[in-house]
């Protein structure tokens, strides 16, 4: 909203220093700024009211050093995050965006679903919380909105990189190097110098009209995506602190990416694909990460509140919908690890004990306790100690990412 009143005021009675909104990297940085403020400031009166309403996390007997502290603690502080991202992206991004109205749709889908789980734990008293199928329909559900938008609507485009013989010197003087914008169904592949890969060939056997159909397979991919890391980082979400702080640095990595492919002199200067208006995202993102560094004032150890499914089930939703809308999905297996080893070790441990038992007789765990970091607390290492040796590793994975942009 302010973006539009300086823009305004600018036109019409050109107001010094109104052009500053006109820019994305201030409107970023403003807000983030008033992110981190809005959930450091008013995250303390929502969890005095989440107390109020005797929000409090009711915690399974794990047999975990430490847990039975945490009885009572305010949960369902997602809503700060929440909170805390859409108010600044409100009043700083251009709202008819495609990709902002896409991460809106993300947040407001992923936060009601989350929210539902909670409400049914703490206010039903149900510990399972929402069924799994209806949450997974609800993941599912987003994955074809959302998968749908991007390819099907018309400012969802992108410009390739035109080859060297192709490319002329305009009327202006300037270089044309990139082609036309068009609709694609291509992605990004790490670490290969011709470092594109179309969905559409996996439909090559139709014939030569497999384009069309290009859809079923993108919409299935963003599908799976949005599912896999929605349930990482509610996996993740076990010790206070841990998946905020990791998803933090995801977030920022994924800013540097979306900035990047926005701008067409660093989409040329780096090779990678330009998608025209996708830099707007940037907004969105720090807005974003603001939000989980203030949340993660409250929530460090020994933590005020837990996000609860209203934040962890909306964070791997966004950074998977991010992710997706500048064709950086394939990275996620890096920048998310954390998120994939969560997962993993869940998967492995299920897996594992349903096999031996079945073989054996008796069900033989590979890990202590599943997800992983309960492996480490079962081992003794203290959460606090957990938490920042996955941080230090989920800094590690951003940096990796972020040098795939020039490894090749």
């Amino acid at each position: 909203m302010l973006y539009y009143l300086f823009q305004y005021l600018e036109e019409q009675f050109n107001l010094t220093g109104a052009s500053v909104f006109q820019f994305i990297t201030f409107r970023a940085a403003a807000a983030f700024i008033v992110s981190l403020l809005i959930s450091a400031i008013f995250g303390k009166k929502i969890i005095r009211f989440l107390q109020k309403q005797q929000v409090g996390e009711s915690i399974r007997d794990l047999g975990l050093e430490g847990q039975a502290e945490k009885a009572g603690t305010p949960t369902m502080g997602g809503i700060i995050i929440i909170m805390a991202t859409l108010i600044p992206v409100l009043l700083l991004a251009k709202l008819e965006n495609i990709y902002i109205i896409i991460l809106l749709i993300t947040t407001v889908w992923m936060g009601l679903i989350g929210f539902t789980d909670d409400y049914i734990k703490v206010f039903k008293k149900d510990k399972q919380g929402l069924k799994g199928k209806f949450k997974v329909l609800g993941q599912v559900g987003l994955g074809i909105i959302v998968g749908s938008m991007l390819y099907f609507h018309p400012d969802v485009t992108m410009k390739e990189q035109l080859p060297k013989a192709e490319q002329i010197e305009q009327a202006n003087g300037k270089i044309k190097v990139f082609g036309d914008a068009e609709k694609s169904t291509k992605t990004t592949v790490p670490f290969l110098k011709d470092n594109e890969l179309d969905y559409a060939k996996a439909l090559s056997f139709l014939g030569d009209d497999y384009q069309k159909y290009g859809w079923i397979v993108f919409i299935f991919i963003v599908v799976f995506i949005v599912t896999g890391i929605s349930n990482g980082a509610n996996l993740t979400d076990g010790i206070d602190g841990l998946a905020a702080g990791t998803s933090a640095i995801m977030v920022i990595t994924l800013a540097v990416f979306a900035w990047v492919s926005g701008n067409i002199i660093f989409a040329d200067y780096l090779d990678v694909m330009y998608i025209p208006k996708s830099g707007e995202m940037t907004v969105f993102i720090l807005a974003f990460a603001g939000a989980l560094i203030g949340f993660l004032w409250y929530n460090t150890y020994p933590a005020q509140v837990f996000m609860g499914d209203t934040g962890s089930l909306t964070i791997g939703g966004i950074i998977a919908v991010i992710a997706i809308a500048i064709r950086k999905e394939l990275l996620l297996p890096i920048l998310a690890g954390v998120f994939v080893v969560e997962n993993l070790s869940v998967m492995l441990q299920v897996s594992w004990f349903k096999y031996t038992r079945k073989k054996y007789g008796e069900g033989r765990r590979i890990f202590k306790m599943s997800p992983l970091h309960h492996h480490y607390q079962k081992l003794s290492y203290h959460e606090s100690k957990i938490v920042t040796r996955f941080w230090i590793v989920g800094v590690l994975l951003a940096v990796l990412t972020i040098v795939t942009l020039k490894l090749r």
